[in-house]
């Protein structure tokens, strides 16, 4: 990791499925995966009140940075206690294809899917 933070933190994974997809755009991209990766961020929004950012990027100096598959998992400090022990899957069904992000910290999320909630919500709010 490249910036320290006050908790030990779980860690960030992908499936087997979410490391190919990712694999498979960074390759398209030519991006160099010594530097880029996926993203992985939160928001303050949506009907349960926050929503994953997802992106392909390059590292940044004040990074959270985990490596999975041979992949880098991007995450700034703000975002890191809601995602933390998160696993970045990739699903194609009948609903779409995307990222899914399967959180342990939700307690609570919205019937389409697209926001969540965690334990400390109002604390979470305001830090956003």
């Amino acid at each position: 990791m490249t910036t320290d933070v006050t908790f030990k933190a779980k860690g960030i994974t992908f499936t087997e499925q979410g490391a190919q997809k990712v694999r498979e755009f960074l390759s398209s991209q030519d991006a160099d995966i010594t530097t880029a990766g996926l993203r992985v961020g939160v928001k303050g929004g949506g009907c349960s009140g926050f929503q994953y950012q997802l992106a392909f990027d390059d590292q940044r100096d004040d990074d959270i940075v985990f490596e999975d598959h041979g992949l880098k998992l991007l995450v700034d400090t703000q975002s890191l206690s809601y995602v933390d022990g998160s696993q970045i899957d990739y699903v194609d069904s009948l609903q779409g294809a995307g990222f899914n992000v399967v959180n342990p910290n939700v307690v609570a999320a919205c019937g389409c899917g697209s926001s969540f909630r965690v334990k400390d919500e109002d604390e979470a709010v305001s830090a956003l």
